[in-house]
């Protein structure tokens, strides 16, 4: 089957050229293989870089907890200030991975062959860098097991508070990377198994083991399809629910308490719909870098790219509306309080950051309502950042300017991140991004056995296909 050549005229548009299923398996597997037998200066330019920050974030956190959490900038009555926007701003980039994986999968969108591994991987590298935030929050994160956990602590004569969303949060967020985790690997097996295989036949023993034991016994047998196919819709199932639950349950955080401009029923759908179009802003931004740096043009086409602007543009209008619905509610409420907190974010000292992201969500998408915008590389790759740029606007907008005046006007004050809020922030790009380095090394970013499944499925569906004798005998047989 590897040796099939898939018929230009009736290829599907989502790969490029005049290629094999063979083909496909060359163009991924070299990737890595080229990557360990003779790394590029590049990418050893780019790890130095990428590794220095994260050395960076390390040394910001070593000294947030030799210090004490008065180094950030959070203040009374900001008390919430940069730790918690960045916590929400990674878990919304890393929810792309898994509506990619799971929903796109169970609507048979084939289109998500090419991208999923990719997405996969960023979930759960934006996971590592959300978890750090509210880890450190606590002052002493080693303790952190005792107050997020229900362990007997007699010592310390402290439980946790189940009826706060702030555990909520724990729960949540442990399950969505362990489920994510558990996905992207079950993913891996047929491809890292490939990889053993390409790399026992090239005498690389060291590379052989390593991949034969992360691919578990793999050998492509009938058995080991149906296994691995249920054990993918299983994981896809449970993973489809977490899409909406996690974000819902961050957007818990803010919505449960009675604070003007957080209390309302619209921010969990609102918070959803900003974490997947934040997330597929980010995937546009890595694998636009990607498929050009690794020449997988003909893999991740313009029909992948176009699909995912098409995404941006609906979600990101989801959330214009969700702007626009927040201040209606707070004037239909007549609450006064509600009605300021608005009035303040558009107008009051924090108007900057309000216009800013009204900019970078609502109005710059806009353009992905024309083809040429959609198709056009360059100018997709400037939006997705000025997409991630107002998305993490948002969230600062939704937690500072609803802190910093409060019901008391002699307590107003005005948050200002320190120098050891905004390198930390830094640092975690840096981690995010030394973690993707790795992962386009050692692993392949593209599902190949999902794509050839997908080209050999449309191949045999087309209308002009013609069975070979040998597979019409053996149809007549069974």
């Amino acid at each position: 089957m590897a040796d099939i050549a898939i018929d230009p005229a009736v290829k599907p548009q989502l790969v490029e050229g005049d290629v094999s299923l063979a083909d496909i398996t060359q163009d991924v597997s070299v990737i890595p293989e080229e990557l360990n037998a003779k790394t590029p200066r590049e990418w050893y330019i780019a790890l130095s870089i990428t590794g220095g920050i994260t050395l960076l974030l390390g040394a910001m956190l070593t000294y947030l907890v030799a210090t004490g959490i008065g180094v950030w900038g959070n203040n009374q009555p900001v008390g919430w200030a940069w730790d918690i926007t960045n916590f929400v701003f990674w878990i919304g980039i890393g929810h792309a991975g898994t509506l990619i994986s799971a929903i796109l999968f169970l609507f048979r969108q084939k289109w998500r062959t090419s991208i999923n591994r990719f997405a996969e991987a960023m979930t759960l590298f934006a996971v590592a860098c959300a978890a750090i935030y509210p880890l450190f929050h606590t002052g002493r994160p080693w303790r952190a097991a005792y107050w997020l956990f229900p362990i007997p602590n007699l010592d310390l004569n402290m439980w946790p508070q189940f009826r706060s969303p702030l555990v909520w949060d724990v729960f949540a967020v442990s399950t969505y990377g362990t489920v994510s985790a558990l996905f992207w690997f079950v993913g891996l097996v047929p491809d890292l198994a490939t990889l053993r295989d390409r790399a026992a036949r090239a005498g690389k023993k060291v590379a052989s083991m390593l991949y034969g034991v992360f691919s578990l016994g793999w050998r492509g047998s009938a058995a080991h399809w149906r296994v691995y196919e249920h054990a993918y819709m299983l994981l896809a199932a449970i993973s489809t629910p977490l899409v909406l639950s996690v974000h819902s349950i961050v957007s818990f955080d803010f919505a449960v308490s009675v604070l003007p401009g957080w209390h309302t029923t619209i921010f969990p759908p609102y918070f959803v719909a900003g974490a997947i179009f934040s997330g597929f802003a980010m995937v546009i931004t890595l694998m636009v870098i990607a498929r050009y740096a690794f020449r997988i043009e003909h893999l991740v086409t313009i029909k992948h790219l176009e699909n995912m602007c098409k995404i941006i543009l609906l979600t990101g209008t989801i959330v214009g509306y969700a702007y626009g619905t927040e201040f209606f509610i707070a004037w239909y409420s007549g609450n006064g309080y509600e009605r300021f907190t608005f009035l303040n974010r558009a107008m009051g000292p924090y108007a900057w950051a309000y216009w800013s992201m009204l900019s970078c969500n609502v109005l710059i998408p806009q353009i992905f309502w024309f083809k040429w915008a959609r198709t056009n590389v360059p100018l997709m790759f400037v939006v997705s950042i000025f997409v991630n740029i107002g998305m993490w606007f948002e969230r600062f907008v939704i937690i500072a300017t609803s802190l910093h005046r409060d019901f008391l006007p002699s307590s107003w004050g005005y948050f200002r991140p320190t120098w050891v809020d905004i390198l930390t922030f830094l640092g975690t790009f840096g981690l995010f991004l030394t973690l993707f380095l790795f992962f386009v090394r050692f692993l392949p970013m593209i599902a190949a056995s999902e794509v050839k499944g997908m080209m050999a499925s449309d191949k045999m569906h087309h209308p002009s296909y013609q069975p070979s004798p040998q597979a019409a005998v053996s149809s007549e047989r069974a």
